[in-house]
């Protein structure tokens, strides 16, 4: 019998955000598997899933197992919350079955990510150029990962920034914000979305200077805007450029886009 691998996205934690694709994956699945929190959203949505619990910190062991499971023939679907390839199983999945003969075979089925339903609740921050950083500092060096934010803000990206904060690294969220304010103003428009299509979801437009009072968790994505992000009707917009590619034919230097508000100019634009 041949098995197989899915690493599932199974999306923020809305039922109606788990894609027609991953429902049938699990549906047809012989065992879910994944950290306690998502399978119970699994037990919850399909309750004749056979589902077996991890526990966080166990990503390795959890792969692994799931891998051996697909090599005995076994349909296996291995999840993670939002999209399983963004912060997810998928790649500790395809690195662990490069070692392994016969490697089984392993596929990735996509998922929305925490991101994109924080993102939709806000309006549509993310319709330019963005890139998420997360500060977790478990995997990655500290050192690193304020490289990281002070390049993609200087380079006019909108940041969405994952894992924020936690009981260990409490301070870490004011040191990231410390590097962000040396490159963009205190009004800069960001927010904040916590348990986004959950139960509880929470969500507040707030500048960069008032970021540091918010209350902020492992379950919160933050977005920070760029030059050009702004706030429309209550909703947090970042500009597609579409006033700014008739600005460019027009030849107009003082074009406003489509709600009226003069365009800013990118550095060197």
């Amino acid at each position: 019998m041949t098995g197989l691998l899915s690493v599932v996205g199974i999306g923020p934690g809305a039922e109606d955000l788990l894609t027609p694709r991953a429902r049938a994956v699990l549906q047809a699945a012989d065992v879910v598997i994944g950290y306690g929190v998502y399978t119970e959203m699994v037990r919850a949505w399909l309750p004749g899933a056979r589902c077996i619990d991890s526990a966080i910190g166990e990503e390795a062991e959890r792969a692994r197992a799931s891998l051996e499971l697909a090599q005995q023939g076994k349909r296996v679907a291995l999840v993670s919350s939002g999209d399983a390839g963004v912060y997810g199983m998928a790649g500790l999945a395809l690195e662990l079955a490069a070692t392994m003969d016969p490697a089984p075979a392993v596929e990735v089925v996509p998922g929305v990510t925490a991101a994109q339903a924080a993102a939709a609740i806000l309006g549509a921050p993310l319709a330019l150029d963005y890139a998420t950083i997360s500060l977790s500092d478990a995997l990655v060096p500290w050192e690193q990962i304020e490289r990281r934010l002070a390049g993609a803000v200087a380079a006019g990206f909108v940041l969405a920034i994952y894992n924020p904060t936690s009981g260990r690294r409490g301070h870490r969220f004011a040191q990231a914000l410390a590097v962000l304010r040396t490159h963009l103003p205190d009004d800069t428009p960001c927010a904040l979305v916590r348990d986004a299509s959950r139960p509880g979801e929470h969500s507040a437009i707030v500048s960069l200077g008032h970021l540091i009072d918010a209350a902020i968790d492992m379950r919160t994505i933050v977005i920070v805007g760029n030059s050009t992000t702004r706030v429309v009707n209550g909703r947090l917009v970042t500009p597609r450029g579409y006033a700014m590619a008739l600005m460019s034919h027009t030849g107009d230097a003082e074009a406003t886009d489509i709600t009226g508000q003069p365009i800013v100019r990118e550095a060197g634009a």
